[in-house]
């Protein structure tokens, strides 16, 4: 019984780093709880409360500052803002078509804040459910007054759970996200194991790809945590040797898919597997009992078989090599014992340009289609329903949302409708279910409202059946639930699907290849940023922290890997772009990976002296490569603006002595493997120093 409750923490922990989504979702449970006690005694109607309920909910899944100051900021923005699209949704509702007029106008001003951040996302998302839930409940404008202290009511709640009952803890939150990594670890190594069990498939190979990839997300996240608990030193060292043991695991996973390639004995794979088995246990241990690792004799037994290969290594060496490094970087991390931290004087730089009020870009192109989307929604919702219409207006700007393309838009109209019509199940049978007994279908509801806010992050679909589910209860509550009620739902789901898709795609559309071509730009500007201040780090003419400029690599990886989302997803059915996709976003993510290797290893003056002049010469053909690059994808479809430049020998890796110094050679090297493969995707040619010349 203790080892299931173990493995389903540990999964808990995997699953949501640092139970952020799981803290979320009691926020919004508890803040609907606390404003409907505070509002019972008051007698109000029950769609007076449901709204408090509504403001509750909204605030803790919208209200997401960086700081608990800017978050109560955020909240009486919030309260400002609700305040106002009640006070007009109960106006406009008895002037129709106003209604229609204002709600599709807001969608607008919703997608365009946006671009002023997660406050500006937050007032946005609030402004508009807030307009478009009086109309749900089809509330009246002589209600105003309750239903402005059931708004003040729900977020009051919030800030209540917000800042008393659930209050942050740094520490604990700290420690959670530790536990999550070595979780995560675990998975890594599970799924290194399956891929050799099986000798090397497709599936077990996409997920180890998932799972260093989860595993990457937690690194990110022990990166932001650190500097909320320890000082800046050790929040350096910890950063540092949580990229060390990334950078171990991927080449374990690495090493496991070249393995896979060798002819293996079935005894040497057994053995393998059993390895990678007890080493996964080591891994597995709560975070607080370190440095238990190093004090066992499996991890004296890796390390001592670790040094004995040679040359001359036996099949499956490499994975026990690869083992004991891991096993070394995870025990150096325990103990967090790192070399003397650096200063960074990117920190005292504020690099950060305003965002424009106003300006002709991505979001503003985003937020004109949402408006001719929600037009278009209107008309044909009025179709299907003259009464609830309005659905087919809140799928146009769901689908909006964080959308930066048209292919982003379509994947998530498509999901959106998928959920729904699971969600109509559900509904149906939970309305059956708990029909006319409120305290199970207000049970039932709160349920369902964790479930949409623990979901939201990770899977668009699930949030949608929990939505749809949640409304098959309200109806019941409300005693206007029926089958074709839900029905009609689904109707105008699909309705604002179609109409938000063929606004992306028909209105001054963004196409995914060009938002991804531009991130792509973001990510080689990021990768000169670090490159040249590697290069000054090694020489050592500047002690600069490159592990923050890897850092911010690896966010603008992210952001492609987003972006290119619709070309990847299965939606997409010509297999050639989905192949193109995946290459793209392979090879950057070799980048960030070979980047993050140099972070982990480079200290100040390591290439200093005599290698200076090799060094700059080397990184400045890698900044020559990039300049081409940029230039090729600011002008696709143009005239080549010349060619790339493949290495001419300048790291000579093998000259040097020290193997820390030959590791980073060997990364940078790599590094520029990697820019000549992404330019071979957008057709720019690469020519060979070294190669004789044709005669």
């Amino acid at each position: 019984m203790n080892h299931f409750r173990t493995a389903a923490l540990d999964r808990l922990a995997a699953a949501d780093p640092g139970l952020v989504r799981l803290r979320l979702a009691g926020s919004a449970v508890l803040g609907i709880v606390l404003a409907v006690a505070a509002l019972l005694p008051t007698h109000v109607p029950l769609t007076v409360m449901l709204v408090g309920a509504i403001a509750a909910m909204m605030t803790a899944f919208t209200v997401n500052d960086a700081t608990p100051g800017g978050q109560a900021v955020t909240l009486v923005l919030a309260f400002l803002t609700g305040a106002a699209s009640i006070t007009v949704a109960s106006l406009s509702s008895a002037l129709p078509p106003m209604d229609s007029v204002v709600f599709v106008l807001l969608i607008f001003v919703a997608v365009y804040a946006q671009r002023f951040g997660a406050r500006g996302t937050a007032l946005g998302s609030i402004g508009f459910f807030l307009f478009f839930f009086p109309m749900f409940l089809q509330a009246h404008l002589a209600q105003v007054p309750q239903l402005l202290m059931a708004l003040a009511v729900g977020v009051l709640a919030n800030a209540v759970v917000r800042f008393v009952l659930l209050r942050h803890n740094a520490e604990a939150e700290f420690l959670r996200v530790r536990r999550a990594f070595r979780a995560r670890l675990a998975a890594v190594v599970r799924a290194t194991e399956a891929h050799l069990a099986v000798n090397g498939s497709e599936r077990t190979r996409k997920q180890l790809r998932h799972a260093l990839a989860r595993l990457h997300e937690c690194v990110l996240l022990i990166e932001d945590a650190a500097p909320d608990v320890v000082d800046a030193r050790a929040a350096d060292r910890l950063r540092r040797r949580a990229i060390e043991v990334e950078l171990a695991v991927q080449w374990l996973a690495i090493t496991v898919q070249r393995t896979c390639s060798d002819e293996l004995t079935t005894d040497v794979r057994d053995d393998l597997i059993a390895r990678l088995a007890r080493f996964r246990a080591l891994m597995e241990r709560d975070p607080r009992e370190l440095p238990l690792i190093s004090q066992t004799g499996e991890y004296s037994r890796m390390l001592v078989e670790g040094s004995r290969i040679d040359s001359h290594a036996a099949p499956g060496d490499g994975v026990r090599k690869a083992l004991a490094e891991l096993a070394l970087a995870d025990d150096r991390a325990q103990r967090a014992a790192a070399p003397e931290s650096t200063v960074d004087p990117l920190d005292d730089e504020d690099d950060d340009e305003p965002t424009p009020a106003f300006a002709y870009d991505n979001r503003t192109r985003s937020a004109i289609q949402a408006v001719v989307g929600g037009g278009l929604a209107v008309l044909g919702g009025e179709l299907v329903s003259h009464q609830r219409w309005y659905w087919a207006v809140l799928t146009v700007f769901v689908v909006f949302i964080g959308a930066s393309s048209a292919g982003a838009t379509f994947v998530k109209g498509v999901r959106r409708l998928g959920g729904t019509l699971i969600g109509i199940v559900g509904g149906v049978l939970l309305a059956l279910l708990v029909g006319g007994n409120t305290p199970a279908t207000l049970s039932l509801i709160l349920v369902c409202v964790f479930g949409m806010v623990y979901t939201a992050r990770v899977s668009q679909v699930v949030m949608a059946f929990f939505i749809t589910s949640m409304l098959g209860l309200l109806y019941s509550l409300l005693g206007t639930f029926s089958l074709a009620v839900l029905w009609i739902r689904v109707a105008e789901t699909a309705v604002g699907a179609a109409a938000g898709i063929l606004a992306a795609v028909v209105i001054v559309p963004v196409r995914t290849r060009a938002v991804m071509l531009d991130d792509i730009v973001a990510v080689l500007d990021e990768l000169a940023e670090f490159l040249e201040h590697s290069r000054d780090l090694l020489a050592g003419e500047e002690n600069v922290n490159i592990i923050e400029l890897s850092r911010d690599l690896d966010r603008a990886v992210e952001q492609v890997r987003t972006t290119v989302e619709p070309l990847t997803h299965p939606v997409n059915l010509r297999s050639a772009r989905r192949d193109y996709g995946w290459h793209v976003l392979t090879t950057l993510e070799t980048i960030a990976f070979r980047a993050r290797h140099v972070a982990a290893r480079a200290q100040p003056g390591m290439l200093a002296g005599p290698d200076t002049d090799r060094l700059r010469q080397f990184t400045g053909r890698l900044l020559a490569n990039i300049d081409v690059l940029r230039k090729a994808l600011d002008a696709p479809g143009g005239p080549t603006p010349g060619t790339l430049v493949r290495d001419d020998g300048t790291p000579v890796s093998d000259r040097v002595e020290q193997a820390e110094t030959r590791a980073v050679l060997s990364s940078l090297s790599h590094l520029d493997e990697a820019l000549v493969s992404l330019g071979r995707v957008f057709d720019l040619q690469a020519t060979d120093p070294r190669a004789p010349a044709k005669k």
